[in-house]
Order: C-alpha cells, then sequence, then structure tokens
C-alpha cells in the first residue's frame, strides 16, 4: 500500500496543516493567509522585559475587569444585559486563587490593592446574588476567608 502521497514509508513524517504547539521559531504563513505573523522570537523578547510582578497585576486587573462587568457594575444602559453571575463567580474564584498565591511574591505594596479590589466584587456578588451564599462559600471566599 505505497502511493505516492504517503511519505511516512520513506521516513518522513506526514505534513500537518496546523500547529497546536508553541514553537519559538519565525512563523510560517499557510498558503491561504495574505496577512504577515509577528516573529514568535520578537514577541518572546518582549515578554521577557516585563517584569513578573506587572504580568501578575495585569492579569488580576484583567479579571477584576471581567469580573466587573459580570457582576452587572459596567456602566450604562446594558449593564444588566451584561450580567451573569455564573460567569462573575468563576472569575471572582480565580482572581482571589491568584491574588491568594502571588501576595508573597509580589508584596503588599501591589499585593493589598488587589485585595481590596476582590473583596469589593466578592461584596458586589453578594448584593447582586438574588440567594446569597453561605458566610465563606462564596466566590474565592475558600482562598480569602469569609467577606462581610
Amino acid at each position: 500500500m505505497n502511493s505516492s502521497n504517503d511519505n511516512s514509508a520513506a521516513g518522513t513524517p506526514p505534513v500537518a496543516s496546523t500547529r497546536h504547539t508553541f514553537d519559538a521559531s519565525p512563523a510560517v504563513l499557510p498558503a491561504e493567509s495574505a496577512q504577515p505573523v509577528p516573529d514568535a522570537g520578537s514577541a518572546m523578547r518582549d515578554i521577557a522585559e516585563v517584569a513578573a510582578v506587572e504580568v501578575i497585576t495585569t492579569a488580576a486587573v484583567h479579571l477584576m475587569s471581567a469580573a466587573a462587568v459580570k457582576c452587572g457594575l459596567a456602566e450604562g444602559a446594558e449593564a444588566e444585559e451584561l450580567k451573569d453571575l455564573d460567569e462573575a463567580r468563576k472569575l471572582i474564584t480565580a482572581l482571589a486563587g491568584l491574588v491568594t498565591a502571588a501576595a508573597p511574591e509580589i508584596g503588599s505594596q501591589h499585593a493589598g490593592p488587589l485585595r481590596d479590589g476582590l473583596r469589593s466584587l466578592q461584596l458586589a456578588f453578594r448584593e447582586a446574588s438574588l440567594i446569597p451564599d453561605a458566610p465563606g462559600k462564596g466566590p474565592g471566599e475558600k482562598f480569602t476567608g469569609a467577606v462581610n
């Protein structure tokens, strides 16, 4: 069963049409794409220049912003449409885990404001819930303890 399109018999692996793993070598454009792909090496150098505390706090701020919107705290008429407490619970729990784990590494100067923001979101979630969680059972409270 040797066909001219089967390269595996010759020891050459078949070519995959998409990549699913990170490769630090410059990206190759698919034939159908006309847009250039950024150089992965350049992107790695850019991210290497960013301090870990900045990456952590930026991730926390993104989680906070998304959780605030999902708690219905967005401004404007569409705030209620964007409210989704199930999604907010997940985001707040992820934020609590990140802040709790990162606090010893980033210091109180950075962790303090993140904890304050987290607590505000936990209270906003509690207020937005029709049926409040039991103390210690709210989003992220397994990491932070009960929020009153």
